[in-house]
């Protein structure tokens, strides 16, 4: 059985992969901040679970108690463009300083071991015109984007100069239940709170590639085994541009409908106006799409109503 560690498993992306690797058959520890008690851990498929810095002796700790990984998964890192742009700093050390230290005890202690780097769209930035190529120009937007190319330059850096097995999967518009923040998130708790007319930033025709979390999962795990030549980068999405306005009509329709729609017409800082792949890369690696963007977002809102209601 081969061995995967996932950096950041606690995090919405990374609970999800840990349950994708453990189906595919792989034995799979993780580390991250996060209290994880044991048994929730063992249902998303982790074997140990560390809570704590991406650091040496964390993933020290992790070699004693499982061997040597044949795969690490890089998930670990700063969680929004939001988050970024009020606490800079903080993101560039849980983006760019985490996977300095990650590829540091790699290149020492296991450099036969592949790194697979989930980056992101924001390194893309603006300006981008259509589907946007893995080697089109990188105009990060805002800290988080940028902190992300840094983390892709050093993943690069390190297979160039030290030999080390790197891959990088940037991921798009990721969604699905479990999905506490963003735009989805938002839009349900207004209609929960029963508003008839729901208000939002933006124009609403900004396009995004929405990516269901299960489909997005299969394709970072592909990068696990895929051959494309090392080191590569890779868009994991559909391909398929949506705008924010009809995301939203479908979100109040599953709902039930009575909610009507208003953009202020102003962008927020960070947010571009146009992030969708080419997804001719990764096609070749035969793992299409399961869900359609209307069945993710049904089940999204099903999920969403389902939760328990906090006071």
């Amino acid at each position: 059985m081969k061995l995967a560690w996932v950096t950041g498993a606690h995090g919405f992306v990374g609970r999800n992969l840990t349950r994708e690797l453990a189906r595919q058959g792989y034995a799979v520890s993780g580390v991250g901040h996060g209290v994880w008690p044991e048994e929730e851990a063992s249902r998303h498929g982790l074997s140990v679970w560390l809570n704590g810095e991406i650091g040496a002796s964390n993933l020290e700790a992790l070699r004693t108690r499982g061997g040597l990984p044949a795969v690490v998964f890089h998930l670990a890192g700063g969680s929004s463009v939001g988050a970024s742009l009020s606490s800079p700093h903080e993101d560039f050390e849980r983006t760019v300083s985490t996977t300095a230290r990650l590829l540091e005890w790699i290149r020492q202690h296991s450099k036969g071991t592949r790194v697979i780097a989930v980056s992101s769209a924001a390194v893309y930035g603006d300006g981008h015109a259509g589907p946007i190529p893995e080697d089109a120009r990188l105009n990060p937007y805002s800290p988080y984007g940028l902190h992300k190319r840094f983390m892709e330059d050093m993943c690069l850096q390190y297979a160039r100069d030290f030999g080390l097995s790197c891959g990088i999967v940037r991921l798009f518009s990721v969604y699905g239940a479990g999905l506490q923040k963003q735009l989805l998130w938002d839009a349900c708790s207004k209609l929960q709170r029963g508003e008839t007319h729901m208000a939002f930033g933006g124009t609403g025709e900004e396009t995004r590639d929405w990516t269901h979390v299960g489909d997005a999962v299969r394709m970072i795990a592909g990068a696990a085994v895929a051959d494309p030549g090392l080191p590569f980068v890779v868009n994991a999405a559909t391909g398929v541009a949506t705008s924010v306005r009809k995301v939203l009509d479908a979100v109040i329709a599953a709902w039930g409908g009575g909610a009507s729609l208003g953009f202020s017409g102003v962008r927020r800082a960070g947010d571009p106006h146009h992030l969708v792949a080419d997804v001719g890369r990764i096609s070749s690696w035969n793992i299409p799409p399961q869900r359609t963007l209307e069945q993710g977002l049904t089940e999204y809102v099903e999920w969403f109503k389902g939760r328990p209601l906090t006071i």
